[in-house]
């Protein structure tokens, strides 16, 4: 894995890709490739402009372009070329993509009959989930695709499952009309969202790596940071934290990133671990940072029935509580360990920086305006799209070409593909849930597990979201915990904002959360260290993504929801010392490397802060302080030993 640590940014995704398993073709095929990209950007710009199609119609379109490019791009086999096409792909390609377009051909009849399908109307619908489910392999792995057979299987096993799990059972052409014919199923919403939100704003992201903007994060997080104790780090902290405002994605932020932080951490004195811990944990977060977060949470205002908008605002305070968790972790680290910054005067300067390069953020802050004043997320994406080419144009410096417009058109297409073919899954998932009632029924088993006690009910829900999170995208993760394990919390009377939250936080900490923790290895690869010590540090790292879920679900005051300014405040104030706290039992450093004794009381006690009520902050800030004069009182006393010395 060390072979990534001095490869640029630009290297590394490239190595991932590949990893992956992408093809790269020259020649005919490769422009080829390049045209159905653009014009499937073409057509998500046009409808977007112009208006969507129906919905199932604008689904199928956006589903025939995907399942086409992912045959075409990801070889069956991993022994086979990613130079050339094999006849198996290219064969299974057409079949899959003719699957949707039947769709599309035979619309108008297939709504005149309403639901009632024809022997080959049934062969279509099952030949195109198979295909589906094979496409989603090859692209996001097994995972999902065990997920998505158990529901399968479950759907036909009803008359013979236990208690609560029990359904009359669905035959496979009651199933594949009900997954492939209507829009509860493989077109339901989570593809719906991904056909309008999420590509646009994926083509966003993409232009904007386009223009500059990623480096300028870095150059700028350098100046604000760079020169402080463990500057590098914080570094990594700040530009992943800027970077998740407009990736919403773990692994690529980590590659982009990373490929420049880890080795500078290294340079500086952190072991590889932390440093490729510090680039999961923050990268992780950029899933959790608005204003564009990851792609469910689009899916999240669609279910949860709220504009965008409502859900940025909602995620604020708690990713910046995140990161500040993130940042202290950092800082004690680097105090413990004695590291240093990088000297001013080998970092850019902060107003060169914003001179030369800050015109390329106006698309990043016109998208929040819009959004804030009831654009809707695809008018905003567009028009920030629009924007984002036309400020690098402003300086000969930043300016982008022609080419490099197509190439932005080719980006945006291949980076819908993952995000698309696990909504298409998700829906299965989903269309088995509502034709069998489960979700129902395992909300209530899981009340009645927890005995009705909200605590409870939490930590079952964490533990579900956290399991599914492991290898199964966070889009999959939310779609099944949002109908599962949510409604749980809602029937105990949480905001069902809050719950979703709920879901939502503990789906994306599963990327840094040990044995399967997607960015911290892609974190290792770059620093060239262990991927289970590094996931084990990241998890550490990332306690706070851990612990707010909690206190939202118990005081949803920093989710926005009911807020008066000055709960908001306080709610904001406590949760800060709070994280304060549980980053130094975390790491093992305050002023002085801590006792286990000093180390159980910062968490105890930094977990009374976080827990919201004027009792708990109380008994809080005695404990942090009870532990902070044993840590000053020791300093004292190591401080003139020192002198002794």
């Amino acid at each position: 894995m060390s072979e990534y640590k001095e490869l640029s940014a630009e290297e590394v995704l490239e190595k991932f890709d590949k990893e992956a398993g992408s093809r790269n073709y020259q020649g005919t095929m490769g422009k080829l490739i390049m045209a159905i990209c653009v014009l499937f950007s073409g057509f998500q710009i046009y409808t977007a402009v112009f208006g969507v199609l129906d919905a199932h119609l604008q689904r199928a379109v956006h589903l025939a372009f995907g399942l086409l490019l992912i045959y075409l791009l990801y070889p069956g086999r991993s022994s086979w070329s990613r130079t050339t096409l094999h006849p198996v792909d290219l064969i299974l390609g057409l079949i899959a993509t003719a699957t949707p377009i039947y769709i599309i051909v035979f619309y108008n009849e297939l709504v005149t009959r309403a639901g009632i399908n024809t022997s080959t109307d049934l062969l279509v619908g099952l030949i195109g989930i198979i295909l589906l489910i094979e496409a989603t392999r090859r692209v996001v792995g097994w995972p999902m695709i065990l997920v998505a057979l158990f529901f399968i299987t479950y759907s036909f096993l009803g008359p013979y499952m236990p208690g609560v799990l029990a359904h009359r059972g669905l035959g496979w052409e009651e199933l594949v009309g009900h997954l492939y014919f209507t829009t509860e199923g493989v077109f339901g919403i989570p593809l719906g969202v991904s056909s309008t939100f999420i590509f646009l704003f994926i083509l966003f992201g993409a232009y904007l790596e386009t223009t500059g903007l990623g480096k300028f994060f870095i150059d700028l997080s350098n100046a604000l940071a760079g020169w402080a104790a463990g500057g590098p780090a914080k570094v990594a902290v700040l530009s992943s934290g800027l970077m998740g405002t407009v990736s919403g994605s773990s692994v690529a932020n980590v590659a982009g990133t990373g490929s420049f932080t880890i080795p500078m951490m290294k340079k500086l004195g952190y072991r590889p671990e932390f440093a490729g811990a510090v680039e999961a944990a923050a990268s992780t977060g950029g899933q959790l940072m608005p204003p564009v977060m990851g792609a469910a949470a689009f899916l999240m205002a669609e279910f949860v029935g709220v504009p965008y908008i409502d859900v940025v605002k909602a995620a604020t305070i708690p990713a910046l509580l995140y990161y500040v968790g993130v940042w202290l972790g950092v800082h004690y680290e680097a105090k413990k360990h004695g590291l240093k910054g990088t000297p001013r005067e080998l970092l850019p300067k902060f107003k060169d920086l914003l001179f030369e390069k800050g015109h390329l953020a106006i698309p990043l802050i016109v998208i929040v305006y819009l959004l804030v004043t009831g654009y809707t997320p695809m008018r905003a994406a567009l028009v920030a799209i629009v924007l984002a080419i036309g400020a690098s144009m402003l300086k000969k410096s930043t300016r982008i070409t022609p080419w490099q417009i197509v190439e932005g058109l080719i980006n945006g297409a291949k980076g819908i593909l993952g995000v698309l073919v696990a909504c298409a899954t998700a829906g299965i998932i989903i269309g088995v849930v509502t034709k069998t009632g489960v979700g129902l029924k395992l909300a209530t088993a899981l009340l009645e597990l927890a005995g009705g006690n909200l605590i409870p009910a939490m930590f079952f829900t964490m533990i579900t979201s956290l399991l599914l999170g492991m290898g199964v995208p966070t889009t999959a993760n939310y779609v099944i915990t949002s109908t599962i394990a949510a409604p749980a919390l809602e029937q105990m009377g949480i905001p069902i904002l809050a719950a979703h939250m709920f879901a939502f936080y503990f789906g994306i900490v599963a990327d840094v959360t040990p044995p399967v923790a997607l960015a911290a290895y892609a974190g290792a690869g770059i620093a060239g260290s262990n991927p289970m010590r590094t996931g084990v540090v990241a998890a550490k790292l990332a306690i706070a993504a851990f612990i707010i879920p909690y206190v939202f679900v118990l005081s949803p005051t920093i989710l926005m929801i009911n807020a008066t300014i000055p709960t908001l405040i306080m709610a904001t104030l406590t949760a800060l010392i709070g994280m304060w706290g549980l980053s130094i039992s975390m790491i093992g450093f305050f002023v002085a490397p801590t006792t286990k004794l000093e180390r159980l009381l910062y968490f105890v006690g930094g977990v009374f802060m976080i827990d919201p009520g004027g009792m708990t902050d109380l008994i809080g800030i005695a404990i942090l302080a009870t532990a902070s004069f044993f840590q000053y009182k020791r300093k004292r006393k190591l401080d003139a030993q020192n002198k002794v010395g």
